[in-house]
């Protein structure tokens, strides 16, 4: 199964690796002709991947924090989290590289309380102040039980779009599709002090399965 994100771009790639194929097919110096088609093929399989958009079964629970994103925790500290809560936070980040799934699912169900694009620079997705200068979207999601939490998607060298599904005032569903970003990003997720996380730094986390955090 691959995102809805990606159609245009996979229909495109599949139209000219179709292309480059049958065009190399003239060239009669034979180690050419594989080469260029294999690269062609190798390409379209890159992209086939980059889009995939595997089905996970969220077991939804509203005590749960669960990982927004594919990818490998690289943050995890306390931070002054000063666009929506004006207060201590304890961060916790996700980097995407091109080969993870970059499909964005809500870490918690509620009511999204606040949904905002920033635009920005683009520079590495690991850089101290991606997270403050960088493309990026902010969006903060509450419910009873666990109560606040504020997730930011942010672009990366080669991310140039985010997709943001969050609008304010509308009910998020655990687990559910939040968005998508192309091309390598990370996601910062801004949770309570006393939270008790359930990861650790340099763990690999799967989106939509992994619990990060816990409300005690």
């Amino acid at each position: 199964m691959f995102h809805k994100e990606g159609y245009k771009i996979i229909i495109v790639t599949f139209i000219i690796v179709a292309a480059i194929v049958l065009t190399a097919d003239k060239i009669d110096v034979a180690w050419v002709k594989y080469l260029l088609q294999g690269i062609a093929v190798v390409f379209l399989i890159l992209i086939l991947q980059f889009f995939r958009n595997p089905k996970r079964d969220t077991q939804k629970n509203d005590r749960h924090v669960i990982a927004p994103v594919d990818g490998k925790v690289v943050v995890i500290e306390e931070v002054f989290e000063k666009e929506y809560f004006n207060d201590k936070r304890l961060q916790v980040s996700i980097f995407m590289s091109p080969i993870n799934v970059h499909v964005t699912r809500y870490a918690i169900g509620g009511t999204i309380k606040y949904s905002k694009y920033h635009p920005g620079k683009y520079l590495v997705a690991w850089h101290p102040k991606s997270s403050e200068e960088n493309e990026r979207t902010t969006i903060v999601v509450e419910n009873e039980t666990y109560g606040t939490i504020l997730y930011r998607q942010i672009a990366g060298a080669l991310a140039r779009r985010i997709i943001n599904y969050a609008e304010e005032g509308e009910q998020a569903v655990q687990g559910e599709d939040a968005g998508f970003i192309k091309f390598g990003s990370r996601v910062d997720l801004f949770l309570p002090l006393d939270t008790k996380l359930n990861i650790q730094l340099n763990q690999t986390v799967k989106g939509g399965v992994d619990v990060i955090a816990m409300k005690s």
